[in-house]
């Protein structure tokens, strides 16, 4: 049987990393067995739900590398399943309950639009005891029913393959909500039916929808349907051991993308939460996440986003693309820092020199400032170099060895260098903190001679005298 799996997002926000996992895993898995990876989007939330989100979802699976196979035909290309394309289908499985007693038509009137939209379940509710005049009576009254499912106090059992056999009692769930009155299904009610009609063989999702799942096992079973394999995924925490949320730092893919990570620094980082390769592999390619991906492998314990790992990650892959592409992604950031970017050629040089140290490219324009800056910003640690009396014959004698030369080069920088040492007898840091200070405003940074080659003559001659006057 051909794997079919879906990953169905609401467009009700920018896409969470918690979901971008759950997408990851179920793509890893229809890849890893040459199955149909199908996206669909819930989108009967009609108040929450908007075509701008859904277009940024669309984006950040296409960004992610997360291609779908399946969906109604857009000109030539897959677009994605819609619910609220699908309204007809759940109204005409919603008659076929009622017609068979398995529904029924329910006047109780919620609170607010809210509590119907969040299916309130009726704990004692007995409109299935109606007449027929009754019900008549209620709609001339202007009372517009929901259809409500009536569930069998029967005990439900399913094997999950992450967890095992999970059981839960029909007695601990109340007669909830099918359609809404203005005709709209609920979740769990339309989530069964595209399932089913999609041929969904495993549904792979977090664990916080286990709950969800003896409500839609009593739907398969009213409808006849064919149930899927269920594998709920552990939920991921932050750092204190809490449900991720904003107060943990960025949560959604897009505003990782936007402070420069690498996609398939994310794709690797996310899929190791709560899986594992059998090697211990950490740095793993999407080929090899493909072949390898196994669900004996998938843990129980919660996951913790470690924001520290994934900049670990994320630098590795930095350091290992190629510094085209790289150039090409870190742009932006200098054009919204405000830099002069036109060289190309000077600005390749630069981003090959912090290339190494960057964990995610939003840090190129603080790392790179000294090479676009028309004077220098010293931290407090800087400072500290400048008052020294050393520095100080340090900056005198290096200006005097520039007058013997016209253009610096890392080797000429050396030869100046030696130079300043012979003739002031200072050495070590104490020679070379002073100009690095004075160049670039602070005590770390790439290799001197090379950020003296890229400064330029003119600028380290003028960045020294500065310096000097500091003294």
């Amino acid at each position: 049987m051909e794997t079919r799996v879906r990953f169905a997002p609401s467009p009700t926000g920018y896409l969470h990393v918690g979901n971008a996992r759950t997408a990851i895993l179920n793509w890893l898995f229809a890849r890893h067995t040459n199955g149909k990876f199908i996206l669909r989007i819930e989108d009967t939330d009609v108040e929450r739900s908007s075509r701008q989100l859904e277009e940024a979802i669309y984006e950040d699976l296409r960004w992610l590398g997360l291609d779908w196979d399946e969906g109604p035909d857009k000109g030539g290309e897959y677009g994605p399943y819609r619910q609220s394309e699908r309204l007809s289908i759940y109204q005409d499985y919603a008659q076929r309950l009622l017609a068979e007693g398995k529904a029924y038509l329910c006047y109780c009137k919620p609170k607010t639009r809210k509590d119907e939209r969040q299916d309130v379940e009726k704990a004692h509710c007995n409109c299935y005891l109606l007449t027929e005049a009754e019900k008549r009576q209620k709609e001339a009254s202007g009372i517009k029913p929901v259809v409500r499912f009536r569930v069998p106090k029967e005990e439900i059992r399913f094997d999950d393959i992450v967890w095992g056999e999970v059981v839960f009692s029909g007695e601990n769930i109340s007669d909830f909500v099918l359609l809404r009155s203005d005709g709209v299904a609920t979740y769990n009610y339309a989530v069964v039916i595209d399932d089913a009609l999609m041929r969904i063989t495993h549904v792979i999702r977090g664990e916080d929808h286990i709950s969800n799942t003896p409500k839609q096992l009593l739907l398969y079973k009213a409808l006849g349907f064919s149930l899927p394999q269920f594998a709920h995924i552990p939920m991921i925490l932050g750092f204190d051991h809490t449900r991720l949320s904003k107060r943990h730092g960025a949560t959604s893919v897009r505003s990782y993308r936007e402070k420069g990570y690498l996609p398939e620094a994310m794709v690797n980082f996310l899929s190791l939460l709560s899986w594992s390769s059998e090697s211990g592999d950490e740095l793993l390619s999407v080929e090899r996440l493909i072949a390898e991906f196994d669900f004996s492998r998938i843990s129980k314990s919660a996951a913790v986003f470690n924001p520290e790992k994934l900049n670990w990650m994320n630098g590795w892959y930095i350091r290992h693309t190629n510094l085209d592409r790289l150039v090409r992604l870190a742009l932006p950031h200098l054009k919204k820092a405000g830099y002069d970017v036109s060289n190309l050629d000077f600005v390749t040089r630069v981003i090959s020199v912090v290339q190494e140290k960057l964990e995610f490219l939003e840090q190129v324009p603080e790392m790179t400032s000294m090479f676009f800056q028309d004077s220098v910003v010293y931290s407090s640690e800087a400072r500290e170099w400048l008052a020294k009396e050393s520095s100080r014959k340090v900056f005198q004698a290096f200006l005097q060895e520039l007058k013997q030369v016209q253009k610096i080069t890392p080797e000429k920088f050396r030869e100046i260098m030696k130079s300043v040492q012979k003739s002031t007898g200072i050495r070590g840091k104490e020679l070379w903190m002073p100009i690095r200070v004075a160049l670039t405003g602070r005590p770390h940074g790439p290799e001197l001679p090379v950020v003296a080659e890229l400064l330029g003559y003119d600028k380290c001659c003028k960045f020294v005298q500065k310096a000097l006057s500091e003294t």
